[in-house]
């Protein structure tokens, strides 16, 4: 039986190295899956920064989408030998980016989701970060979130003024997710050395940020250059509709407690809890107002007061459950 049957693998997909006389600088591997209304704007928003394609292998990992002919798109781009590969089923979104890695022939990997995009002049910033700092395992930007239309929302208070090694940074990645998928470039040998994506389907990046963060040094950019969607058909939202992303930041909050030094475990995870329960309780008002189920919300909000007790999630249960209130009594 093939590995890809289990399509949520319990421990890191090992990585194989690559033996490969002349190597691009960067493997841009664009994960798809039913996302064709934004594949191409992604697929525009790398090769417009592309000067020289010898430094670049370009690839989409189309996970047996069915919204739409993915290979239409790249033919479109077949000049610039834009690379196609589709799975033979739908594996699932861990195993898509395993593939991207293990199809990935670049020196560093950037896994670039079908649905996100980047600014002009990230990766001539990328560049720049991975010709000062050689020796890290991974580099990013800071990032901005939009929606469908492409409108930039909001961006969170830079990390640092200014470039460069980000210091005392696994301590701070461990407390709660400061990375998106689009803003990071991961040296291949750091997958080679620690393995792929494993466990959960929401908060698989940050525990993946974290783990990295245990070996590798992180260089990085206050420049936004980076874009991540925020959209009601992707993982990230169907995970808030159904309450796994609690679950999933639960589990994954007991797997990095193992990258923790013992006397350090205890304050980290409440620090995670707190922060995520924060997060989440937040997002409970979004459930109710934007996706219109305030079963759900309730539900959300609950949850976030049970992974943490604080002034926020208590704030947001009970205005959740003042709202259900009188929706029913109504």
């Amino acid at each position: 039986m093939s590995l890809y049957n289990v399509r949520t693998p319990d421990s890191p997909p090992k990585i194989e190295a690559i033996s490969i006389d002349k190597r691009p600088l960067i493997s841009v591997m664009i994960p798809a899956y039913n996302c064709y209304a934004y594949v191409e704007q992604t697929l525009k928003s790398v090769i417009h920064q592309v000067q020289d394609f010898s430094d670049f292998q370009i690839e989409i990992i189309d996970d047996h989408s069915t919204d739409g002919d993915l290979g239409a798109i790249v033919e479109k781009y077949s000049h610039l030998n834009i690379g196609y590969f589709r799975q033979e089923k739908n594996v699932g979104s861990l195993r898509n980016f395993e593939t991207c890695i293990n199809r990935a022939k670049g020196h560093w990997i950037h896994i670039l989701h079908g649905d996100d995009m980047v600014k002009e002049g990230f990766y001539q910033e990328i560049f720049e970060l991975i010709r000062s700092y050689p020796k890290v395992g991974a580099v990013f930007t800071d990032y901005i979130y939009m929606n469908e239309k492409n409108e930039e929302l909001y961006a969170l208070p830079p990390l640092h003024h200014e470039s460069g090694i980000l210091h005392n940074w696994f301590e701070r990645i461990s407390k709660g997710q400061r990375v998106q998928p689009p803003a990071i470039v991961v040296k291949r040998s750091v997958y080679e050395d620690l393995g792929s994506f494993f466990a959960v389907h929401y908060g698989e990046d940050w525990e993946m940020w974290v783990r990295i963060a245990s070996k590798y040094d992180f260089a990085y950019t206050p420049k936004y250059l980076a874009l991540y969607r925020l959209h009601q058909n992707n993982i990230t939202s169907r995970s808030f509709l159904s309450n796994d992303d609690i679950k999933s930041i639960l589990k994954v909050i007991d797997i990095i407690q193992h990258y923790w030094p013992t006397d350090k475990r205890k304050e980290l995870k409440q620090e995670a809890l707190k922060n995520f329960s924060q997060y989440f309780a937040k997002i409970s008002d979004k459930i109710y107002h934007d996706y219109r189920s305030p079963q759900a919300a309730h539900k959300h909000a609950w949850q976030s007061f049970l992974m943490h007790q604080n002034q926020i999630t208590l704030k947001y249960f009970v205005k959740n459950t003042i709202k259900r209130i009188i929706r029913y009594r109504i």
